[in-house]
């Protein structure tokens, strides 16, 4: 079984800056994109952020200079710094994860987390 626990939402003013962390645990032979992904009321799941395991990353036009992410692979983690927050952040922010569980490429899978909440106040 894999998971992903999703860590470091809240209320914060426009302006302000938090940390989104995802940690993956479980049976995982090889953790290959990660991202964030969000969900504002009424609107469907964007990209936010996608970083390769070599540290390429992908981010989306609106958060561009804004949010970064980072990764440890030897922790299984992805990190989402953010930035000079704007109202139009708030949504909930989902940990996405490709990975293999065993050495067999068909256990190749893509994992979400339960989300965490990010509102920010104008």
């Amino acid at each position: 079984q894999v998971r992903l626990v999703e860590s470091g939402g809240g209320l914060v003013q426009a302006g302000g800056s938090l940390r989104l962390s995802c940690a993956a645990s479980g049976s995982i032979f090889r953790l290959n994109v990660m991202g964030w992904y969000r969900q504002a009321p009424g609107k469907q799941r964007e990209l936010v952020a996608t970083i390769t395991s070599g540290g390429s990353t992908n981010y989306a036009d609106s958060v561009k200079g804004r949010f970064t992410i980072s990764r440890d692979n030897a922790k299984n983690t992805v990190h989402l710094q953010m930035n000079s927050l704007k109202p139009e952040d708030t949504a909930v922010y989902y940990c996405n994860a490709d990975l293999q569980r065993t050495r067999d490429i068909y256990t190749r899978t893509a994992y979400w987390g339960q989300g965490t909440q990010v509102t920010v106040s104008s």
